[in-house]
C-alpha cells in the first residue's frame, strides 16, 4: 500500500477505481431506497406497494428508470434553455460530491472512504447547500409562475433551517473537539468499568432532534415538501420537467436523503461500531433504520402550512438550537473544572 501512495499514477488509479465503485454503490442504494420507501409506505397505508415486477417488486425501479430515461423530454417555450438543462445537473453533482469525504467503515487496515479531511463536515455542508441553486434556477428557468414560487419557497426554507441544522451539530463538535467525521465516530468515554465508543445521541439528544427536523426540511421531504406542494403549486419547481431531467431531480432528492441519514449515523449513532457486527454491515443497518424514520415521518404527518413551516424554523428550532449550544458549553466548562 505504501508503494502505491508513493507512486502518483498508482495513487490516482486507486482513487479513480474507488470513486467509480462509490458511484455505483450510491446509485444502487438510491434506487433501492426508493423501493424501500414505496414498500414501507404501502405497509403503513395498508396496501401492498410494488410487488409485480421481479421478486418482491425488486425490479420495479429498473422498469421505472428505463421508462423515465426514454420518456419524451420537452423544453417549454420562452425558457432559459441553458439554465433549464443545467439546473438538475447541479443538483445531482452536489449530491454526489458530498460522498467524497463521508467515511463508511474501518476494518483493520482497510479504510472505506475516498478522502479523510479535518473539516469534512464543513465540506459536506458547503456542497449540499448548492442543491438550493438547482431548485431556484430550475424554477426560474421554467418560465412558469408555479415553478418560480416553488423555487422561492425552497430558498426561504433553506435560510430558515440551515442555521438550526448547523447549530444542532455544534454541541457534538464541542464535545469531541474535532470536525473530522472519523474522530466523531471514534469518540470514546471512560465511565466506570466501560471504556470505548458511545453513540453521541446519549450526550446531545436535543441536537439530534433539531438535526432530524431540520434535515427533513433541508431535503424538502414530507411534512416539509412545500417547494413541490401538489395541491397548491401543481408540482412546484418540477412542474415543467419531464423525462431524464425530472429523473435527475428525483435522484438528487433521494441522494440527499441518504446523505443526511448517513451523517446522522456518523454524528449521533456511533458510525460503524455495533458490538461484534462487521463495520460496513453495522453502518448499513443503522443507515437503513434512519431512512425508515424519514419514511415513517412521510407516512404519518400531513404537510405543514407554509407560515407554520417558517414559524417553526425561526421561532422554535433556532432559539432551541442556540440554547442547546449555550447549555452544552456551560456543562463542558463545569465538567472540565
Amino acid at each position: 500500500m505504501s508503494q502505491i501512495y508513493n507512486d502518483p499514477i498508482g495513487h490516482w488509479v486507486v482513487v479513480v477505481v474507488a470513486m467509480t465503485l462509490l458511484l455505483f454503490v450510491v446509485l444502487t442504494a438510491t434506487a433501492y431506497t426508493v423501493w424501500f420507501e414505496r414498500v414501507a409506505l404501502g405497509r403503513i397505508q395498508r396496501r401492498p406497494g410494488p410487488n409485480r415486477v421481479g421478486p418482491f417488486g425488486l425490479m420495479q425501479l429498473a422498469a421505472d428508470g428505463v421508462k423515465l430515461a426514454f420518456k419524451e423530454s420537452f423544453i417549454p417555450e420562452k425558457t432559459d434553455r441553458i439554465i433549464y438543462v443545467l439546473a438538475p445537473t447541479i443538483g445531482v453533482a452536489a449530491a454526489f460530491l458530498a460522498w467524497v469525504v463521508i467515511p463508511i467503515g474501518l476494518w483493520g487496515n482497510v479504510q472505506y472512504w475516498i478522502a479523510d479531511v479535518n473539516v469534512g463536515i464543513l465540506i459536506i455542508f458547503a456542497v449540499s447547500s448548492l442543491n438550493v441553486y438547482a431548485i431556484v434556477l430550475g424554477g426560474y428557468a421554467s418560465n412558469n409562475k408555479y415553478s418560480l414560487l416553488g423555487g422561492l419557497r425552497s430558498a426561504a426554507q433553506l435560510i430558515s433551517y440551515e442555521m438550526a441544522l448547523g447549530l444542532a451539530l455544534v454541541p457534538t463538535f464541542m464535545i469531541v473537539g474535532s470536525l473530522r467525521l472519523r474522530d466523531i465516530v471514534a469518540y470514546t468515554v471512560s465511565w466506570g468499568p466501560y471504556h470505548g465508543p458511545i453513540p453521541l445521541i446519549l450526550l446531545t439528544p436535543i441536537g439530534f432532534l433539531i438535526y432530524i427536523i431540520s434535515a427533513t426540511a433541508e431535503t424538502n421531504r414530507t411534512p416539509f415538501d412545500l417547494p413541490e406542494a401538489e395541491q397548491e403549486l401543481i408540482g412546484g419547481f418540477l412542474t415543467e420537467y419531464s423525462g431524464l431531467k425530472f429523473t435527475m431531480y428525483y435522484l438528487a432528492e433521494y441522494l440527499n436523503v441518504i446523505t443526511v441519514s448517513t451523517l446522522a449515523v456518523l454524528l449521533f449513532f456511533g458510525g460503524w461500531y455495533l458490538w461484534v457486527v462487521p463495520p460496513v454491515i453495522a453502518f448499513l443497518i443503522k443507515v437503513v433504520l434512519v431512512l425508515f424514520l424519514y419514511i415513517w415521518l412521510r407516512g404519518t404527518f400531513p404537510r405543514l402550512r407554509y407560515d407554520t413551516l417558517m414559524r417553526l424554523g425561526w421561532k422554535v428550532l433556532l432559539p432551541l438550537a442556540m440554547a442547546n449550544v449555550i447549555v452544552t458549553a456551560i456543562v463542558l466548562v463545569a465538567v472540565q473544572g
